[in-house]
């Protein structure tokens, strides 16, 4: 029988560089990007029921990290579809191509921008800096690329957190410590919240939960 904790994970705060140029409305958009990347409503802490065959499921994939010599690519991550009650496991190597992270964040252009306003220089004089260094065009296109992926939404999953995932999964095998297999809940298609991560751990088969 799984039994299951919650532990939070600490988000970062959501804060923009000086916010929307005067004039524009909050739902416009800002001639600045922010400084930390948003986060969406925090998935469920809970992990939803799941079927006595999809308990099985788990305990078989759980079965292969006890068995796996090494870490390799074909290592399972669970992914549950709450709308159509679908679990299934996708290789490691492959969660990228099915479940694209959202890296418009870590595009060069923004990147720079977040390292100069660190620097404590202000908002307009490194994006002039940055246009001299990308290029208006350039800057532009990261900025609308930005934009429209917070609009389109990707439910928290960004380039920062599937990263996490992917050291977390891998630790133990560098350290001896407890293999533990990801399982992805997937957030309700229309809805702001975040996919929840949840940890199962292979040793009493008990779950710890975080937020993307």
């Amino acid at each position: 029988m799984l039994q299951h904790q919650s532990q939070g994970e600490n988000t970062r705060s959501t804060a923009s560089a000086t916010g929307p140029r005067s004039g524009r409305s909050a739902r416009r958009r800002s001639s600045h990007p922010p400084l930390d990347a948003k986060q969406g409503i925090p998935g469920p802490a809970t992990l939803p029921a799941l079927t006595a065959r999809q308990g099985l499921a788990i305990e078989h994939w759980l079965q292969q990290l006890h068995q796996a010599t090494h870490w390799h690519g074909q290592l399972p991550v669970a992914v549950l579809d709450r709308c159509w009650l679908k679990l299934r496991a996708i290789p490691i190597e492959q969660l990228a191509q099915v479940l694209p992270p959202d890296t418009s964040f870590e595009a060069p252009e923004l990147v720079r921008y977040r390292q100069l306003v660190h620097q404590g220089l202000g908002a307009w004089e490194v994006e002039q800096l940055c246009w001299q260094e990308f290029g208006q065009g350039a800057w532009r296109e990261a900025l609308r690329r930005y934009w429209n992926q917070q609009e389109q939404g990707n439910h928290g999953w960004t380039l920062d957190r599937y990263l996490q995932l992917l050291e977390t999964y891998r630790q133990p095998w560098r350290d001896g410590g407890n293999r533990r297999l990801p399982l992805l809940v997937l957030a309700r298609h229309g809805q702001r919240e975040s996919h929840a991560l949840h940890w199962l751990d292979a040793q009493g088969l008990s779950m710890r939960h975080t937020c993307l």
